[in-house]
């Protein structure tokens, strides 16, 4: 068995330990159900089917325990709760008050289950100094300290956050979403920012969930992510190498199945053998003589080769000689001088 770190807690006997403190046993089954405290966490529905009850008199049950037991907490009357509280507020304050439940039983527990998750959520929602935000479509189920931010201050927090991320267009810094909505601390910022269902950050910037550069969601978006990082064109060897070495949650692609996507998503340009960039940069599909047809055509006038094959190096990747030997040998093209060659049509 793995060695546990000091701030490790044995949250399954603190568990057990308060609910031996619930007399009745349906309380403490109710309990145990609902917080998913030992298996999956069950609806007022199926506990009320389970016991024989409606499902509101579930719901009143709950209510009233869950009162009885941060009141008990409050007055230093359960046990291991002034341990919980302490461990928990002094590792929310070094991640910026503020924490995901997950986040939290990650610093806190063994193995960070499902159910370490879930007890780390009880806990929590006793603890006096503490606030339990509950999971919604919005945000992810949190604890935060009551003396830094209530639970409306946190919400209005976030909000600003995503206006400010909103209004830049693109993926910002932590420094610069705590600057625009003047949170002096950017761990604080960024602890805020990870409460919410609409934001998602990778590479430590910080965008909305949509974002395909922080949330990137298939093998294409991925692709885009590492050519817009990278700022440059790039083999689909060296592609399919730095989706493996990246933070992506899932990244066990082939480098053929990185081929075939780059070769379907209109947002990728082949520059050369193997080579590719991001068409916002300025790059256009098309062949070699597409591309010095289009040199000639945006010039106006004949050009030297020297000059055709500066132009066309800007956006394609490729030998000279293989420029050279198109200009030579397509028709399109017309020598007029001594290595200087027009369009063929300009006549």
């Amino acid at each position: 068995m793995a060695e546990t770190t000091p701030t490790t807690l044995n949250t399954e006997q603190f568990v057990q330990d308060i609910l031996s403190t619930i007399d009745r046993d349906r309380e403490r089954e109710i309990i145990a159900r609902r917080f998913g405290l030992f298996d999956r966490k069950e609806t007022l529905e199926q506990i009320g089917e389970l016991l024989g009850i409606t499902r509101e008199r579930v719901r009143q049950l709950e209510k009233a325990v869950i009162s009885r037991l941060k009141a008990q907490a409050e007055q230093a009357q359960l046990p291991h709760m002034e341990s919980v509280e302490t461990a928990f507020v002094a590792q929310l304050k070094t991640i910026g008050s503020a924490a995901r439940v997950s986040d939290l039983s990650a610093h806190l527990t063994g193995e960070n289950s499902r159910t370490d998750q879930s007890r780390v959520a009880f806990l929590a929602a006793l603890c006096p100094q503490l606030i339990l935000i509950e999971d919604t479509d919005h945000y992810h189920q949190s604890v935060i300290i009551r003396a830094v931010r209530d639970e409306k201050a946190v919400k209005e927090a976030i909000t600003r956050i995503i206006a400010a991320i909103k209004k830049a267009g693109e993926p910002i810094d932590v420094a610069t979403v705590a600057k625009e909505v003047s949170i002096e601390d950017a761990v604080e910022a960024r602890a805020l920012a990870s409460l919410s269902k609409d934001l998602a950050t990778l590479n430590d910037q910080w965008g909305l969930i949509k974002w395909p550069m922080v949330n990137p969601k298939n093998i294409r978006d991925k692709i885009y992510v590492i050519l817009k990082t990278n700022g440059k064109h790039m083999h689909f060897n060296e592609i399919a190498e730095a989706i493996k070495d990246s933070d992506f949650k899932r990244k066990d692609v082939t480098t053929q199945a990185i081929h075939n996507e780059l070769i379907k998503d209109k947002r990728f340009v082949l520059i050369g053998r193997g080579i590719y960039a991001l068409k916002e940069w300025g790059y256009k599909k098309g062949t070699v003589a597409d591309i010095i047809t289009e040199v000639l055509r945006e010039a106006g006038e004949p050009l030297h080769r020297d000059e055709i094959v500066k132009r066309v190096l800007k956006s394609r990747f490729v030998k000279e000689t293989t420029i050279l030997l198109n200009l030579q040998g397509k028709t399109q093209f017309k020598r007029v001088a001594k290595a200087t060659y027009e369009l063929a049509e300009a006549e």
